[in-house]
């Protein structure tokens, strides 16, 4: 009896001294304790007396305890590898059912309905910058189940970041932000294929990666990047949600120029200088802000995907976040651009 209470005393002493499986380490030393109290060449042991039992009993209690302890960590092993398999694909152009039930929502929307949400998951959308405007955009984007969602960065995250970037934690400061990205999409939506770019958009990269998409969102803060983006779209035909924004105000469009739509830089033909549009960094920014104008892309980017309603195309949308105001202007193709001048290709 005694023998058993020590077991029982030594697993209530782990459970509250915190020793985890260390336990067990203590209960095999009092396990081999009672063999020794209890070999055959020894003769009136008086601490087999008071433990009790004798040595058969006590060796076949711990090959049992053995048995018992390996047939646990073979389910652990088993239920390990089954949570890290990959879930397996479906039928190409088929949902499966944990699928069907994430987008009922969308499925039920006339505009989108099955066929729209099919088109969603077989489109890649590339998305430049996981800062402010790539957050919500990304998010929503894994949420409405894009199939495949790129995002390229070479930024780390900072503290000063998570006041607007609601994609990062601070429990994932330092990290690249495209790796950080990543974590949430997939926490988000395990049936999706995120592919992270830790790197900078440079005019050798620009053109070979946008090309492999059907639609591109800048969220970047500098003109030369939006630039860039502009005109690798431009030279893939690959339409681009543009967005920006400063302190109180942001902006929102499409540009399609293969579908006879203006470019960004239609639009925006000269870099205005630093000092008439000042950063992020600089300026500050309202911490809503890249969230509502953010959200709009996604919402920009599902329309055009799934055909849903009237874009931005040809149209730039301007929120005033400070007054509550909300302005569309139309924009118009340059048959002078210097990027898309001349690409116009009847819809």
């Amino acid at each position: 009896m005694i023998g058993l209470l020590g077991f029982v005393g030594l697993w209530v002493l782990g459970q509250r001294r915190g020793w985890g499986e260390r336990w067990l380490i203590a209960a095999a030393g009092w396990w081999a304790l009672l063999l020794v109290a209890h070999l055959p060449i020894q003769v009136n042991n008086p601490l087999a007396r008071v433990v009790g039992g004798d040595f058969g009993a006590w060796l076949v209690f711990g090959i049992l305890a053995v048995l018992a302890l390996g047939y646990r960590e073979g389910l652990r092993a088993l239920r390990h590898r089954k949570a890290e398999d990959p879930l397996p694909a479906p039928a190409p152009g088929t949902f499966r059912e944990a699928e069907l039930e994430r987008y009922a929502r969308h499925i039920l929307l006339r505009e989108i309905g099955g066929a729209g949400q099919k088109r969603l998951k077989a489109a890649k959308v590339l998305v430049v910058g996981a800062g402010g405007l790539g957050s919500p955009a990304l998010l929503y984007l894994a949420g409405s189940g894009v199939g495949t969602i790129g995002v390229i960065d070479a930024d780390v995250v900072e503290g000063s970041n998570l006041q607007r970037q609601v994609i990062h934690t601070d429990q994932r400061v330092g990290m690249p932000k495209v790796f950080s990205a990543e974590v949430a999409m997939r926490a988000l939506n395990p049936f999706i294929v995120v592919r992270p770019y830790n790197r900078k958009l440079t005019e050798a990269n620009a053109g070979g990666l946008v090309a492999d998409y059907d639609l591109v969102l800048d969220g970047t803060d500098d003109f030369d990047t939006r630039y860039l983006v502009n005109r690798a779209c431009v030279a893939a035909g690959v339409p681009l949600i543009s967005g920006a924004l400063t302190q109180w105000e942001g902006q929102v469009s499409l540009f399609d120029p293969a579908k006879g739509g203006p470019c960004y830089a239609c639009v925006f033909p000269v870099k205005p200088a630093a000092d008439l549009v000042p950063s992020c960094a600089e300026a500050g920014v309202a911490a809503p802000l890249p969230g509502v104008i953010g959200s709009i892309m996604a919402m920009e980017a599902v329309k055009h995907l799934t055909g849903a309603g009237e874009t931005l195309s040809g149209r730039l949308m301007i929120h005033d976040a400070l007054f509550a105001d909300v302005r569309v202007i139309k924009v118009a193709r340059r048959t002078d651009c210097k990027v898309c001048g001349g690409t116009h290709r009847a819809p």
